[in-house]
């Protein structure tokens, strides 16, 4: 699976931003999907994920009530930012993998690149 994420960029605290995830490759229904993020100095940390069917979400504290995660059938991901805060500022990266570890780096075994979101004050 080869995954492609897209959508950063720079934004005001309070404002929104959508991030995208392509998947090519083997199918994308196969796998739940995650995003993590990364900040500077800081270790790569989970944000939110989805199951295969799509029924099933999970989202960090810090994110709770203003992310959103949501799967297509045409191998998109998405990840709808509202809410944010100059402490979102990272580099977000999708993921896909099919382990019980939802919320850990080791559960997942396909990563896109990393797409930068920076929210200024």
């Amino acid at each position: 699976v080869q995954l492609q994420a897209s959508g950063g960029g720079l934004v005001q605290a309070g404002g929104s931003l959508r991030l995208s995830c392509a998947a090519s490759g083997r199918t994308h229904s196969n796998y739940a999907m995650g995003w993590f993020r990364q900040a500077p100095g800081k270790d790569r940390e989970f944000v939110a994920s989805i199951s295969r069917s799509g029924t099933v979400t999970n989202y960090a504290d810090s994110v709770k009530g203003r992310f959103s995660i949501s799967r297509d059938n045409a191998k998109n991901v998405y990840l709808q930012m509202n809410s944010l805060e100059p402490e979102d500022t990272a580099v977000y990266y999708c993921a896909a993998g099919n382990s019980v570890y939802y919320n850990a780096e080791s559960g997942y075994d396909y990563w896109g690149q990393g797409t930068q979101v920076t929210v200024s004050s």
